[in-house]
């Protein structure tokens, strides 16, 4: 494996806005005068209640007002859900401040506004509607329904459609009619930190000219009595990097900001607060909730994050710590700052905003980030609020207690999550934008050759040979909000990289197939199991997902989590690849960790806080599944979690194809994964299209697939054979509301156009489309007609794989393009096919994979 790849060439990405709220209140600038003032909002909770805790205080907001946008009438809902609320109220003022508009359909172009279209939103959550499930329950119980039996009884609660963190991010999509790419992350406290890393990539890609970015995260039971059960909370606010810390405090809020290229920018008029020079992720490898003592994998998330922006250690002054006001974490981060700084270290300033505000969790990354623009701006590090005394483990300089002037014109952010995943991402000063004039390719800081003035600004290689129209978009033929022909699509071809990315490996189990030989003979043959199930129809995993895995290690493991291991296993052994820092990990799920949620929460429901078992509540994030296959199999790459629904595991394909492309890694294991708890399928009853008349010809199934992805040319040099080319991709979103889908087709036909012609692909090339058709015709309808309008030719073939073998939920996409590189090996049409994933939202990605012998690898 190579230790070094050059990056790809790519557009300059700036910040136009930010918004906030939190304990501190609602806006931005309230958050950052009063942290820098190093005011502490931990308090005792006043409007939440955890009844029977010790450690009942946080950074609480109090009287929170509502969004504009009603997400819940069209529901026919009146509980709202605080951490969709917190979303929307950041977001409402990041928009309105961003100096780009959002041009409606059919209206003339102007500079300063962009096609929505043209417009995306990466949302990243720990928790997301978790408080409503947890409503959900107690409703339930309070009826005198069975908790912990083998359904859960919550009957017909709609307010169960505000617990996915993709219907959250939808939610974002439709109150602002953004259409481009919508992705929802959730990697724990690391999740909005990873949220703006792929937001970046998509700018950069040019499937976007402009991103709404951030988290949010409310304060939940879940989350008190989890922290609580590992003994995590502190009965005192939080005092990171203090000798005499003791635990973190939970706070609540949401941070939003709107990315878009430089050129876009200045076109626009737009003003320009900060500029994103890189940003590094790995994985731990090491302990589901302790980070590595030594900061090891931190470390490399810190240098690869300064790497990517072409500077040195000396070029940071000050790092946004993750401070949680932990014993392990607070020394682990010091160590990793220090491994990744060296002598750089003994000068930088590490403070934590913890401090004042309380761990945002999922939040974290987008309010530490925005208080870290703001410190450029002012020339200023904000304090780390109630230190007391240097620890020697620690041993860096805090800010102790008084916020104080430093000049920078960089800045990073640290944020580290339970599973080991790690993020940081570096700023740089707007004031540093306009350098002095040179080359027009690669610009910044630390050694980055400098575009001029920003007003001289292009593509800076993202986007070569394709015209730049009014506000730096690329020029599309439309129809009906519908791109057209290839390299119409808006998607730029990365200049001079002409590696591919492939396909070497797969591995599956759903139903009773073990392996993707089998699940080949499943589709072939129609000989999915299947059961009934109060109303549903079910597809099980039959066999023990765990029965490869070693005892020690699966003991520490739910079922999701085991696999998401045994596929990826399977996969590595397929493409005789051993996993290493250069493999990352992408996973896509679309329910999550439900099994873990509910055996965590139900006894604190009947028992009372102090049941919660901290023997499960690792498993309760849903990167924790990814976080395992790192420590089982030893991928300590780049990680992330996608969890867009129905479309999670297209979604986890797409990220992981953009991170190899970028150069951040060599090979990814990339898995969609879910499975059927008792919770899910109470769920999926009450949602009401899943079973009855509607949904007769639905199936549910469980399961996972992972493809391994390589960079083609380290494939090349181990001898590898591809199995296939993931050529491109896109994503699009219908903005129309949670749970709702544009019956036109329209937003899932712009997906395969603009997958098309990323791929320099024609519809009449394809051989085949495997569709996301699962059986239910108001999303099913919708796709038909979208396809019957691509103009297909008449040998094109359709294949509905999830009618079949089961809607695997996150897993969909995986599943297909299983089933489509494995036909080509039993002799099948030999040429380019398409594949779809789409969320019950409306939120659409498509990609083309290509035979390897039609797209020779690259000498």
């Amino acid at each position: 494996m190579h230790e070094n790849r050059r990056l790809a060439p790519h557009r300059r990405i700036v910040i136009t806005s930010l918004g906030a709220i939190t304990a501190h209140g609602a806006g931005a600038e309230e958050l950052w005068q009063r942290v820098r003032g190093g005011e502490v909002a931990i308090r005792p909770l006043r409007e939440f209640a955890v009844a029977g805790l010790p450690a009942a205080i946080g950074g609480e907001i109090l009287g929170a007002p509502r969004p504009k946008y009603d997400y819940l009438a069209p529901l026919g809902l009146t509980d709202p859900e605080p951490a969709i609320d917190y979303a929307l109220i950041a977001a409402e003022e990041a928009m309105a401040g961003a100096g780009l508009g959002i041009l409606e359909e059919g209206a003339a172009p102007r500079p300063d506004a962009l096609p929505a279209h043209r417009w995306g939103v990466a949302f990243g959550s720990c928790n997301s509607g978790i408080h409503s499930a947890e409503k959900a329950v107690r409703r339930a119980v309070d009826a005198g329904r069975t908790v912990g039996a083998d359904e859960l009884g919550l009957g017909d609660d709609r307010h169960l459609l505000l617990v996915s963190p993709q219907f959250c991010a939808e939610a974002l999509s439709s109150a602002f009619g953004l259409k481009g790419p919508v992705l929802s992350v959730n990697t724990a406290c690391a999740s909005s930190a990873h949220a703006l890393a792929h937001a970046v990539e998509q700018i950069r890609a040019g499937r976007a000219d402009a991103m709404l970015v951030g988290g949010s995260d409310a304060l939940s039971e879940m989350a008190y009595y989890g922290f609580n059960s590992v003994e995590s909370l502190s009965s005192r606010p939080a005092r990171p990097y203090s000798r005499d810390r003791d635990g973190l405090s939970l706070g609540a809020g949401a941070g939003m900001m709107v990315l878009t290229s430089a050129e876009v920018a200045a076109a626009a008029g737009a003003p320009i607060i900060a500029e994103v020079l890189g940003y590094g992720m790995s994985a731990d490898g090491y302990h589901a909730t302790a980070p590595h003592p030594q900061g090891a994998g931190a470390a490399r998330a810190i240098r690869a994050a300064i790497d990517s922006a072409g500077l040195t250690p000396a070029d940071v002054p000050y790092i946004n710590g993750h401070g949680t006001g932990t014993p392990k974490n607070d020394s682990a981060e010091s160590n990793a700052v220090r491994a990744a700084l060296g002598d750089a270290a003994q000068d930088v300033v590490l403070s934590s905003t913890k401090s004042m505000i309380g761990h945002l969790l999922g939040a974290a990354g987008a309010v530490e980030a925005i208080v870290t623009i703001l410190g450029l701006r002012d020339q200023t590090v904000p304090p780390t609020a109630g230190f007391a005394e240097t620890d020697p483990a620690c041993g860096l300089d805090p800010a102790p207690n008084t916020g104080r002037a430093l000049p920078m014109r960089v800045a990073a952010s640290n944020n580290f999550a339970f599973a080991g995943a790690n993020a940081c991402v570096v700023y740089g000063r707007a004031a540093d934008l306009r350098s002095e004039p040179g080359a027009t390719d690669q610009i910044g800081l630390g050694g980055r050759a400098d575009a001029g003035t920003i007003a001289d600004i292009t593509d800076g290689g993202a986007g070569a040979g394709i015209p730049v129209g009014v506000g730096g978009q690329s020029e599309i033929a439309d129809k009906a909000d519908i791109v057209g022909k290839a390299d119409a699509g808006g998607q730029a071809r990365v200049g001079d990289v002409t590696d591919e990315v492939v396909v070497t490996g797969i591995g599956a189990l759903m139903g009773g197939a073990g392996d993707v030989e089998e699940l080949w003979a499943a589709w072939q043959s129609d000989a999915a199991p299947a059961e009934l199930h109060n109303g549903l129809r079910l597809a099980r995993v039959t066999s023990d997902p765990g029965a490869t895995i070693p005892a020690k290690q699966r003991r520490r493991m739910d079922r999701l989590g085991q696999l998401a291991v045994a596929t990826s296993e399977q996969a590595l052994t397929a493409a005789g690849l051993t996993p290493d820092e250069r493999v990352g990990v992408v996973l896509g799920t679309g329910v999550g960790p439900m099994s873990s949620i509910s055996r965590f929460f139900e006894p604190t429901v009947t028992g009372g806080p102090l049941q919660g078992n901290p023997a499960i509540f690792p498993n309760t994030v849903f990167n924790a599944a990814a976080g395992q296959v790192a420590m089982v199999l030893g991928a300590k790459g780049p990680t992330s979690t996608l969890t867009s629904g129905h479309a999670a595991g297209a979604a986890a394909l797409g990220t992981a194809f953009d991170l190899l492309r970028a150069g951040r890694a060599d090979a990814v294991l990339c898995t969609g994964a879910d499975e059927l708890s008792p919770y899910t399928l109470d769920a999926y009853r009450g949602a009401g299209p899943f079973t009855g008349r509607h949904g007769r010809d639905f199936r549910l199934a469980e399961g996972s697939v992972t493809l391994l992805l390589e960079r083609a040319d380290t494939a090349r040099e181990r001898g590898a054979t591809p199995l296939a080319v993931l050529a491109g991709y896109a994503t699009t979103c219908d903005a129309l509301g949670i749970a709702r889908w544009d019956p036109r087709g329209h937003g899932v036909e712009r997906a395969m156009r603009e997958a098309l012609a990323a791929a320099g692909v024609e519809p009449a090339e394809l051989t085949a489309v495997w569709t996301a058709a699962a059986g239910l015709p108001a999303v099913d309808g919708p796709e038909r007609r979208a396809v019957d309008r691509l103009g297909l030719s008449a040998n094109c073939a359709r294949h509905e794989p999830k009618r079949v073998l089961g809607d695997p939920v996150g897993a969909g996409a995986q599943l297909a393009a299983a089933l489509a590189v494995t036909a080509w090996a039993h002799g099948g049409v030999q040429g380019s096919v398409l594949v779809n994933g789409s969320s019950l939202g409306g939120t659409h990605t498509s990609f083309v994979l290509r035979p390897p012998a039609a797209a020779p690898l690259a000498s």
